[in-house]
């Protein structure tokens, strides 16, 4: 189980063959690597996988590899997107083989990777970046001397929200307690990868988000940023993993608003328990949950109504059928939005 979705497996992968799992995803959300947060939002489960199918599918048209193999209907049977009848929160995939580094003396032991052929997951995320919102982790790292603006490519101190004249790309950890930015000198020694593969890494990570630029625009969403994860099939081929193109996954604004999980990320920066969260990685590293002495609260109504509804929204204009019945109008939801992010 994890924090916001659950996985089954149906067949074990090998260090030779992939195995076979189906993500079951959850009305669960997370932020702040906090894990599941105190509300569910409804129908999120059913739109992740709907719109994750939806990019999945492009990808496959571009002869990208992916994980992806469908979703799983009323029948139980294994569906394209254009076949299925009804909402399903259900998606099968090919399954890669999860290799944890081991944690020893408060260091990752990432050692095991240079000798794995194939078959498992690729221990990063790899981050696009077409604009520097507020409250990116950018501007946190930059303030702490952990990067420059020429790390960035930039020649300046960058400002909120700022359009990048071209997409720059980051790389953090993923099976680590807490997901740590790194190089990509150490992305590629820690992952066991070769110049090749970690440049064929980038370039699948920019046609990828210009593949979701592309389609948000056509509903009038800015792409911000957003992340992929890949891994290696038995042919230590790369293969596109986990979901993209969601309001999870990436982060977008439309009429000037937040458009995606941000909406939450917003609303707790100006809680208690956000400074609670900060503190505590701080101090204690990865054992930083144990140690935090506040718990988020529960959203107000109205904005975990208005965040499904944004779910929802996207998912139905994005793939261009109803699936979802709004609680409000479009408008009505921005409002409320605005009410809580401006």
């Amino acid at each position: 189980m994890g924090s916001v979705k659950d996985l089954q497996i149906l067949k074990k992968p090998t260090e030779t063959e992939p195995g076979v799992g189906r993500f079951i995803f959850s009305d669960r959300y997370s932020v702040f690597d906090w894990g599941e947060m105190p509300d569910h939002i409804p129908d999120k489960g059913k739109a992740i996988a709907i719109l994750g199918a939806y990019f999945f599918e492009k990808l496959g048209k571009a002869e990208i590899k992916t994980h992806y193999r469908g979703l799983i209907d009323k029948n139980n049977t294994v569906t394209k997107l254009s076949e299925l009848k009804e909402t399903s929160n259900i998606m099968e995939i090919k399954l890669l083989r999860v290799i944890e580094p081991e944690y020893n003396n408060g260091k990752y032991d990432y050692s095991r990777y240079k000798k794995e052929k194939g078959n498992f997951l690729i221990p990063l995320e790899i981050i696009y970046r077409n604009y520097l919102p507020q409250g990116s982790s950018v501007f946190k790292r930059l303030k702490e001397g952990k990067i420059t603006p020429q790390d960035l490519g930039l020649s300046e101190y960058p400002e909120p929200g700022q359009k990048l004249a071209e997409t720059i790309l980051d790389v953090s950890t993923k099976l680590e307690a807490t997901d740590r930015y790194i190089t990509w000198d150490e992305a590629k020694e820690i992952a066991g990868l070769s110049k090749k593969e970690l440049r064929s890494i980038k370039e699948l990570t920019r046609a990828i988000g210009s593949l979701i630029t592309t389609e948000f625009e056509k509903i009038g969403f800015i792409n911000e940023d957003g992340k992929i994860e890949v891994g290696f099939n038995e042919k230590r081929e790369l293969i596109v993993v986990d979901v993209l193109g969601t309001l999870d996954e990436c982060r977008f604004t439309y009429r000037g608003l937040p458009m995606s999980k941000e909406i939450a990320r917003i609303y707790y920066r100006k809680t208690p328990w956000y400074e609670a969260v900060n503190e505590a990685k701080l101090k204690y590293g990865p054992e930083w949950k144990k140690h935090c002495a506040v718990t988020p609260e529960p959203l107000p109504e109205e904005l975990k109504d208005a965040i499904a509804d944004i779910y929802r929204y996207c998912t139905n204009t994005i793939t261009g059928k109803e699936w979802f019945t709004l609680k409000k109008d479009i408008d009505r939801t921005l409002a409320t939005i605005e009410k809580y992010c401006k």
